[in-house]
């Protein structure tokens, strides 16, 4: 995942008011039975060969689309970085709505599949025979590229299992053990700010995706999807755990005031200002990269818990490869999707240094007994593994997701910086994104 995949999103339109209003969403099921594609049809397609253009900003694929097109002489694929994230998206959506240049293949995050599912700008991949794939993927990402029905709208490339990367020199410089829960996590907080007032657990300035994973983490399922029907509640009592935790260190100043993916951040990452970020488990490269300074630091340990006897785990980042409806050859782009996802390419991609979402790689032994020497020579994907195998399946976004984080900051993101409260915040957040449903034409309940 690259480094700016949690950034927030602005200036986008969204989902059905770019199909003519959510009357051009078509059924809730979500499945179009009009076509069917045969092994044998992709066959042929690879056989007749053809040029496949895929807009993605993953770095691994490169070596991915050489190695499909030696495998498949007659095929050319032409890797286009039309952006990270939102400069894509927003690309992506002014071809669909220009009807041109629409790519055969896009990355797209989990978190914004729905606002490119619903509308049905998507292919159906279960034509393809995509959902005997099931069973390949852990399920967070299986979840996230069905976007709240029963259909399948892309095929997962990565996931981001949450866990606790902390500063081991800093820890035992000052005596504090690895919190296993986030009682013990808020105890470190003090703990260290009371020995180094310059010295912070983490930083956190409000970011839409951190909270909605610990959120997820912590049992709270804010959002219900079934089609244009969308309920959006923020007062169950995982919200209610998140909160009251988060509040405090909030409210006692533990939280360092760094925003993330600056100069500034890396900086505090490096010489111990910020001693953990629980965030996914692609963060590994971007450590190696961006923090040099700190090699043999750090390590990594599960995600605390929200109780005692807890195993829960959730995801933060991802993405998956889809094929836009709109795009052309659609049995050779899925024969790629297919090739780098859950083929041979993805060994390639996990040799440069991508992250699995296949449970066969996940649990394979050459895969966990990976030694980092960033982190001391530590086993670190055995702790992502497990991570992956505790992430909840039944969390779902919003079908416009895209557009509620762009508003995070403007509701929730208050909090950090005035006398909002948490919980303020998230009701504010809730009734703004109920409000934008409502106009785009969803039925949205709170």
């Amino acid at each position: 995942m690259p480094k700016h995949s949690r950034r927030l999103l602005r200036g986008i339109g969204l989902v059905c008011a770019l199909a003519l209003g959510v009357t051009a969403c078509g059924d809730e099921s979500g499945g179009s039975g009009q076509k069917s594609v045969s092994q044998d049809d992709i066959r042929a397609a690879l056989e007749k060969g053809g040029t496949l253009t895929v807009w993605a900003w993953e770095p691994t694929l490169k070596q991915v689309a050489a190695d499909f097109e030696k495998k498949h002489p007659g095929v050319e694929v032409e890797l286009v970085n039309a952006g990270t994230n939102n400069d894509q998206y927003t690309a992506l959506q002014n071809a669909i709505s220009a009807k041109k240049g629409v790519p055969d293949v896009a990355q797209i995050e989990y978190y914004a599949m729905g606002q490119y599912a619903l509308t049905k700008q998507l292919t159906d991949l279960e034509d393809f025979g995509a959902g005997k794939l099931s069973a390949k993927f852990s399920p967070g990402p299986w979840q996230g590229v069905q976007a709240g029905t029963d259909r399948v709208h892309a095929l997962p490339m990565d996931s981001g299992p949450m866990a606790l990367f902390y500063n081991k020199k800093v820890f035992d410089k000052y005596g504090i053990e690895t919190p296993t829960t986030w009682a013990e996590y808020l105890d470190a907080a003090r703990d260290l700010h009371k020995a180094d007032p310059k010295a912070y657990i983490t930083a956190d300035t409000g970011d839409a995706g951190v909270t909605t994973s610990l959120l997820w983490q912590a049992g709270s399922r804010p959002y219900t999807v079934n089609g244009t029907k969308v309920g959006i509640d923020f007062s169950d009592q995982g919200a209610k755990t998140y909160t009251d935790t988060w509040q405090k260190l909030i409210d006692e100043k533990l939280l360092a005031p760094v925003n993330p993916w600056t100069d500034d951040w890396y900086k505090a990452l490096g010489d111990g200002t910020i001693a953990t970020l629980a965030t996914g488990a692609w963060m590994p490269a971007n450590l190696v990269s961006g923090v040099k300074e700190a090699a043999g630091d750090w390590r990594v340990a599960p995600l605390p818990q929200w109780s005692a006897d807890g195993r829960a785990s959730a995801e933060n980042g991802g993405s998956a490869l889809a094929l836009p409806e709109l795009g052309k050859n659609e049995a050779l782009a899925y024969a790629f999707v297919e090739y780098a996802s859950a083929g041979d390419g993805v060994a390639t991609r996990l040799e440069n240094g991508a992250f699995p979402a296949t449970t066969a790689d996940l649990q394979s032994s050459a895969f966990q007994d990976t030694a980092f020497d960033y982190f001391g020579g530590q086993k670190a994907n055995k702790i992502f593994a497990e991570s992956a195998a505790n992430v909840a399946d039944d969390w779902s976004y919003l079908p416009y997701q895209v557009y509620a984080n762009s508003i995070f900051n403007d509701t929730v993101g208050k909090a950090y910086v005035s006398g909002t409260t948490l919980a303020e915040g998230l009701k504010s957040w809730q009734q703004a994104s109920v409000d934008y449903g409502n106009k785009q034409g969803f039925t949205v309940a709170k």
